[in-house]
Formats: structure tokens, sequence, C-alpha cells
């Protein structure tokens, strides 16, 4: 039951994920991976509201826990696709750009983080 909770989670969170970087790609120019970094921050954000406000106070039921936490963000945020990207943009020498992404990503994920811890206070 665990794992259909966490795959329902992870594709509605992966469903998320697709239509929120092709969009971004759509209005943003195409040079830096702003949809990723879009996606990372938004589930960064929701995971700080579930961790230090859902569950402080409204005492989540671990199968929500799962749901949100390890599914919709697991199924949002792109660790993976980022590194990927980054690795892409060393590979085309584009050094300025890859370290940019990397210390854009992991700032504002900390900063999404805070934000949830934030709005839960």
């Amino acid at each position: 039951m665990k794992f259909l909770i966490v795959a329902v989670g992870a594709g509605l969170g992966g469903g998320l994920r697709y239509w929120l970087s092709n969009y971004i790609a759509k209005i943003l120019p195409i040079f830096f991976p702003y949809g990723t970094l879009a996606v990372n921050v938004l589930g960064s954000i929701i995971l700080g509201i579930l961790i230090f406000g859902f569950d402080d106070k409204m005492n989540l039921s671990n199968s929500m826990k799962l749901f949100i936490g390890v599914g919709f963000c697991g199924g949002l945020t792109t660790f993976s696709t980022f590194s990927l990207e980054t690795f892409s943009l060393i590979r085309n020498t584009e050094f300025l750009l890859a370290g940019i992404n990397v210390l854009v990503n992991v700032t504002l994920t900390l900063v999404g983080i805070y934000i949830g811890y934030l709005i839960t206070r």
C-alpha cells in the first residue's frame, strides 16, 4: 500500500514537473534550465511547508507524509535532471552557466525550504 501511495504522488508531481517545465521553456530564454530551477524551488517550498507546518501543527499521517514528501515532491523535483543539465553545460564548455546553475539551484532550494518554514510559523 505504501508503494502505491508513493507511486500516485510521484505521478502527480512528475506531471506537474512536465507541465511547469514546458510552460517556463515557452516564456523564458532556453539557454538556461529555468524550468528545472522552478520545480526544484517549488518542491523545496512544498517540502518545507510539509515538514515545518503540517507535520508540526496537524500531525499528518505517515501515508500523507509519504504521498506528499516522498511521492509528490520526489516526482516534482528534478535533482537528476539538474545534474544532467549541469553536466551538459560543462560538456559544452559553458562553465560559467554550469556554475551559476549549481549556485542558484542549491541556494534557492535552501531558500525554498526556509520559505516553507516561515509560511508555517
